[in-house]
């Protein structure tokens, strides 16, 4: 299928590796000019250096950072049309999960809110008049299917996805009738860094229950979740999502959650 995004600019943040950089790839392979903004770069977002990817290392904690990344569209390729807010997750620094809703304080708490919602609140201010500029655009936010299932481990970053998917909801009540759909990407657990890399959630998870990381990554975080499909999320499969959700052939499609999890979620 041709998602018919040839030519337009898009903006992916979280983009050197994991869901962003799967998003990165999928953009490019589709014809879009990408600003890849992370706070360093990689092996494998370097592999698909061209004429038609930018990539900005800028650390979205700082409060002029995501403005500087939308200013850099502009400069390089004229404008605006996507923004993928996809950084999240834990701060630089902090390891998740937590387990218990005492164990962050209220600087924590300010952090995680700042990574996971107000940088992004902060994007869309700079990306809207852009977007506006060019008649229109998409906003996709990836959020967390913890915003919709409140648990109580890891507390303060579900609480800021779900002030992430409000916002989503209320942006696109505003900005869709000129033209910029607004629309949030809910992954489960996804197999990225957070969860594979040293000193991350499965090996946090392997501590508590006496196991090593393979286990928990194959079957045992899985069966905690109760995951319908018996794995954790790919990246792709997110990124693909996402993808379409950027793309005018959902041109009707705004406010709406999308669900890439495994089956995590039950409730209708």
């Amino acid at each position: 299928m041709d998602l018919r995004l040839s030519g337009r600019v898009a903006v992916v943040t979280g983009a050197s590796k994991g869901i962003g950089l799967a998003v990165v790839r999928t953009l490019l392979d589709e014809g879009a000019r990408v600003v890849a903004a992370s706070r360093r770069s990689g092996a494998d977002l370097d592999a698909l250096a061209g004429p038609d990817l930018v990539h900005v290392p800028v650390d979205l904690m700082d409060p002029e950072a995501p403005a500087r990344v939308m200013a850099r569209a502009a400069e390089e390729f004229g404008g605006l049309d996507i923004l993928v807010n996809n950084a999240g997750g834990p701060p630089p620094g902090v390891s998740l999960p937590r387990f218990t809703f005492l164990a962050p304080d209220d600087a924590a708490w300010r952090e995680m809110f700042e990574f996971n919602l107000f940088s992004v609140v902060r994007a869309v201010r700079a990306a809207i008049p852009l977007m506006l500029r060019r008649g229109g655009g998409a906003i996709v936010n990836v959020s967390s299917g913890g915003a919709r299932q409140p648990a109580p481990m890891n507390v303060d970053y579900n609480a800021a996805k779900a002030g992430l998917n409000n916002l989503g909801k209320a942006l696109s009540e505003e900005y869709g009738p000129q033209g910029i759909r607004v629309n949030t990407v809910s992954p489960g657990p996804v197999r990225t860094a957070w969860w594979t890399e040293e000193g991350g959630a499965a090996d946090i998870i392997a501590a508590q229950v006496n196991t090593d990381r393979d286990t928990v990554i194959a079957s045992l975080a899985p069966e905690m979740m109760s995951l319908t499909t018996g794995r954790l999320v790919d990246p792709q499969e997110v990124a693909d999502v996402v993808a379409l959700l950027a793309s005018p052939r959902s041109g009707s499609t705004t406010g709406a959650d999308y669900v890439v999890d495994g089956g995590f979620l039950k409730a209708v």
